[in-house]
């Protein structure tokens, strides 16, 4: 296990360094920020340690970072530093799931004696998950990308296959499937999951400061370049690089990051000293890049470059008999993100849901569970139990398998040959089910 490290975060600098160096007196290995959003590249599922942030900051403040780090890992303990009027903001904390929090003035013996109880925690947690591991579970991905269907199961197999790798992969697939839930899996289950995670998006990177964001700059470099900066990319040595929907980027950059990916060479703006980089590259595209590169939006040697290996995946259309499943695990995780009961929905809750067309895939369906467990129901959720009202198990099966038959056949474009495998029928079986759910060849056609 990596040695255990402290995120110290402040937008003082004196006051950063002066708890910095109180703790590595105590014997702590110590990493400082001046930023929430620096934190954020740095925390995974498997961080070896724990954070320590100031709660008003500039930009995203405690009480954010807190709901982002859980979202990430909900055992990642984080202190609080707070002011004397911030009590009462950071007793909230602590219900919303905070380790501790420290009043200022503190002692350096009392902040070192909390970040040894929150360090000792968190090296518990990491070493139960090892031992179950070691009792069989290999790794969370089931938990991460659910489902039984053929699709995600082979999903799964590839994404395990090349995690452990360092081939660079292009992640394809519609809006909301969860394409950074993939990445974030692909960083986490290799041998770069304790540095950092860097996510750029593509289409948001501002024209004016693209160069500086990502490759850095001297002092000196332009007017108002105070002091050196590092770029996304050297930020992220020995890590991992997300580019988000990279078939967004500006012609002009694709060219750049071509030769970044080529080399794992970047020079900062204003210098001329090469700096050697130790990065993974993965893309992510809602769009297929060949088309792109058809229409001359794209570069066909970058995409050449990236899709090494291209892992894509299925929209919620392709999978409907995985919606049950994962809807179920959206409310759970709803519930303790939430802080409510679990909730246990009705048979016919369950069948509307697995029914309904979710065109916003994942991040639709989580939506929805989220409104289902704050009491607010799902759209149009009462209209469609009630049109089930009075009809037989065997009618409501029907109507189940009818829409996943007519939901698969839509997103092979009718061909069968790919349905019946994927439903794992044969093929006169799929006529037949055809036939009786009258759905006509022209739906069909090879």
């Amino acid at each position: 296990m990596k040695q255990p490290c402290v995120l110290l975060i402040d937008d003082e600098e004196d006051i950063l360094r002066s708890i910095r160096q109180a703790l590595e007196l105590a014997g702590f290995k110590v990493r400082e920020l001046t930023s929430a959003d620096a934190a954020l590249d740095l925390v995974t599922p498997g961080f070896p340690g724990i954070i320590v942030s100031d709660i008003r900051m500039p930009g995203m403040d405690g009480m954010t970072l807190l709901t982002r780090v859980r979202d990430i890992d909900a055992d990642v303990p984080v202190i609080l530093v707070t002011g004397h009027g911030d009590v009462q903001l950071a007793v909230r904390a602590m219900r919303e799931g905070a380790y501790d929090f420290i009043e200022k003035p503190f002692s350096a013996q009392h902040l070192a004696d909390v970040v040894a109880r929150a360090l000792d925690r968190r090296s518990l947690v990491l070493e139960n998950r090892l031992l179950r591991a070691a009792a069989g579970k290999r790794d969370d991905l089931e938990t991460r990308l659910p489902g039984r269907s053929q699709a995600m199961i082979d999903l799964r197999h590839r994404l395990r296959a090349v995690a452990g790798t360092d081939a660079d992969v292009l992640i394809v697939g519609e809006t909301g499937v969860g394409k950074e839930v993939v990445a974030r899996a692909l960083h986490d289950n290799s041998g770069r999951a304790d540095r950092p995670f860097v996510v750029i998006n593509c289409a948001a990177l501002p024209a004016n400061l693209i160069e500086s964001e990502l490759f850095g700059h001297e002092a000196g470099a332009f007017p108002g370049a105070i002091r050196a900066r590092y770029g996304k990319f050297e930020h992220a040595r020995g890590g991992t690089i997300l580019l988000d929907e990279i078939g967004q980027m500006p012609l002009d950059l694709q060219a750049r990051l071509l030769r970044v990916i080529e080399d794992r060479v970047i020079v900062r703006l204003g210098s001329n000293e090469p700096i050697p980089l130790d990065i993974r590259f993965i893309a992510t595209s809602k769009v297929e890049l060949e088309e792109e590169v058809a229409a001359g939006r794209f570069r066909a040697d970058l995409l050449y470059r990236l899709n090494v290996v291209t892992l894509r995946v299925p929209p919620l259309a392709a999978r409907r008999e995985d919606v049950p499943i994962l809807f179920l695990q959206l409310l759970r995780e709803a519930a303790g993100r939430y802080r409510r009961e679990p909730v246990d929905p009705p048979p016919h809750v369950i069948e509307a849901i697995a029914r309904r067309d979710w065109p916003g895939n994942v991040r639709e369906l989580r939506n929805a569970a989220d409104r289902y467990v704050l009491g607010l129901g799902v759209d149009g959720l009462d209209a469609a139990a009630e049109e089930q009202t009075g009809l037989t198990l065997a009618e409501r099966m029907a109507r189940y398998e009818k829409s996943i038959i007519a939901s698969a056949l839509q997103a092979h474009g009718g061909a069968l040959k790919p349905v019946y495998e994927e439903l794992g029928i044969s093929r006169k079986t799929l006529y037949e089910k055809m036939q009786r759910y009258r759905l006509g060849r022209r739906d069909a056609a090879e």
